[in-house]
């Protein structure tokens, strides 16, 4: 498949694995729309809405920047009309953005549960409802989302069961759609690093340089998204998949490209075991 004049819509794409599909995506020739919060730069997190699109159109793509909080339904529906009114349409649904704190029940606060749950479950499935018409008039639509595997095991389901729940809610809507919408050929997956990942949620939240070090690069993620997104007919749909997985369908099992540290120790990821 071409992604020549294709629109993807990617949440969270101003920074990290979103941006790094959108540039993978651009790079093919692919609209990217940038719907995401940030419009001035966090010296923590780096990049904004702005920047990301600079980028994508250096690298052959044409960007839309806009400015959405998926908490708020209006800014979502506004965005969507915004892509269909500057692409024509939406070919691609990518739900990337996602809250995480990584706390027992006790030290959870109400307003971070519900951060995470507004963020990762009603805003996935709002982003989705309002980009499903659009993408039934696309001939080759995906939905990908970035969740893990549904793994129902003690380890996962005890040490941070509020981020846990919205992750694999994310997942379960992803399998959901798949079902739902095989009838109007739309696809829908999830994908999930078998690794950490150099992201300024590792450096900040998680475990900082060291496990930085201890990750791949979100190449690999925006790889295995383009391998995803290339499949006609239905040929992906209904799978919860790692990108590793991915990957060495392709024939693709040499890694060592992807490590930030090349030969190093890999970290597995959250609720890969």
């Amino acid at each position: 498949m071409s992604f020549q004049n294709k629109t993807i819509f990617i949440t969270g794409a101003s920074r990290g694995i979103g941006k790094a599909i959108a540039l993978k995506l651009a790079k093919e020739g692919a609209n990217i729309v940038v719907a995401a919060k940030s419009v001035e730069e966090n010296s923590k997190l780096g990049g904004t809405i702005f920047s990301a699109a600079k980028e994508i159109e250096e690298a052959g793509g044409k960007a839309l920047p806009l400015q959405v909080d998926i908490r708020f339904e209006e800014q979502i529906e506004n965005a969507v009309n915004k892509t269909v009114e500057a692409f024509g349409g939406i070919d691609v649904v990518i739900n990337n953005a996602s809250a995480i704190q990584l706390t027992n029940t006790e030290q959870t606060e109400a307003k971070r549960f519900d951060l995470m749950h507004n963020i990762n479950v009603r805003g996935t499935f709002l982003v989705t409802k309002h980009c499903i018409p659009h993408l039934k008039k696309s001939t080759n639509a995906h939905i990908l989302t970035l969740s893990p595997p549904i793994n129902i095991t003690a380890k996962w389901l005890a040490q941070h069961v509020a981020y846990t729940m919205s992750k694999f809610n994310m997942s379960m809507m992803a399998l959901g759609w798949a079902e739902e919408f095989k009838k109007d050929k739309i696809a829908s997956n999830a994908l999930w690093p078998r690794t950490t990942i150099d992201t300024a949620a590792v450096r900040n939240i998680l475990g900082g340089e060291a496990l930085a070090k201890m990750s791949r690069t979100v190449d690999i993620l925006a790889d295995a998204a383009y391998y995803i997104l290339n499949k006609e007919n239905l040929q992906y749909t209904g799978n919860t998949f790692i990108d590793e997985e991915i990957l060495a369908k392709e024939g693709i099992t040499d890694l060592l490209k992807y490590s930030v540290v090349s030969g190093g120790k890999l970290f597995t990821d959250l609720f890969v075991d």
